[in-house]
């Protein structure tokens, strides 16, 4: 299993056409060892660690990692996996949901500026900014002369956060409608889970088509060198959950990352 094919394969290429419907989201790039992914997962979780700790040492970059995805596609499922030995002093995780009246007094961009991750730490956006270009567009809260604007301003404030020491990964979890139906469905059967149903929710399914759309024109504007988007086949758990684990720990070994050097000699300190 090679998992270093894998970030290439996923990558949205910057500046070019998308097209959704031709990305299968049950796809596994040929992998069908579960139990072999499921290892592989494992060591990710360990080495994501010692890189968190490093990166708050060295204290040079930050890391944002944005999720975005139908409903059920597993945003909050990856999340508790794959930063599962990540220590939460230095993580932390932000939702965004629609915007309050403060936020709608403010550009469109000012509540996610405000939680941006310091130097040192990781955050995780679960949605995020492109909800201003998906929901928004979807449906009709701003003309189109408005939110298709927004791409390029996403743009120019990614690459302004990227200079100034925040490295941005950003994952479509790809799931299919036959998948997400499921899902939806097995939520509603559990008592644990239904409370999180929102029957309003699924008019949301009604409009995928429109979706897919806006997500194809968002990832294809908005995937860029300094804040590419990886599209995630999401169908498999676990193949989610490998391909994301994989492509942040191979992201934050790629920062050449050192421990600080003590600024006094540690040969003349005598412990007592």
């Amino acid at each position: 299993m090679d998992l270093k094919k894998l970030s290439k394969q996923l990558l949205v290429k910057s500046g070019k056409r998308l097209k959704l419907s031709k990305i299968r989201p049950d796809w596994t790039c040929g992998l069908k060892d579960k139990e072999e992914a499921l290892k592989a997962i494992a060591k990710n979780q360990e080495k994501m660690a010692e890189l968190q700790h490093l990166l708050y040492a060295e204290n040079k970059h930050a890391l944002l990692v944005v999720f975005q995805g139908m409903d059920a596609c597993g945003k909050d499922g990856t999340v508790r996996t794959v930063m599962r030995g990540v220590n939460p002093q230095g993580c932390r995780v932000h939702s965004f949901k629609a915007p309050t009246a403060q936020e709608l007094d403010h550009d469109f961009l000012w509540r996610i500026h405000q939680v941006v991750p310091p130097r040192g730490e990781i955050g995780i956006f679960n949605r995020s900014h492109y909800e201003d270009v998906l929901v928004v567009r979807v449906h009709k809260l701003v003309p189109e002369a408005v939110w298709s604007k927004r791409y390029k301003q996403i743009n120019d404030f990614e690459r302004t956060l990227a200079r100034n020491g925040t490295t941005i990964l950003k994952f479509f979890l790809h799931l299919s409608k036959d998948e997400q139906k499921q899902r939806l469905q097995e939520r509603l059967d559990d008592p644990a889970k239904s409370w999180k149903m929102n029957p309003a929710d699924l008019k949301e399914r009604d409009l995928w088509k429109k979706y897919m759309e806006a997500y194809q024109d968002a990832l294809a504007q908005c995937s860029t060198p300094w804040a590419p988007w990886y599209v995630i086949p999401a169908d498999r758990n676990w193949f989610r959950n490998l391909a994301v684990s994989q492509i942040i720990v191979e992201t934050l070994q790629s920062l050449r990352m050192k421990f600080p050097a003590p600024d006094f000699d540690p040969g003349k300190i005598i412990i007592k």
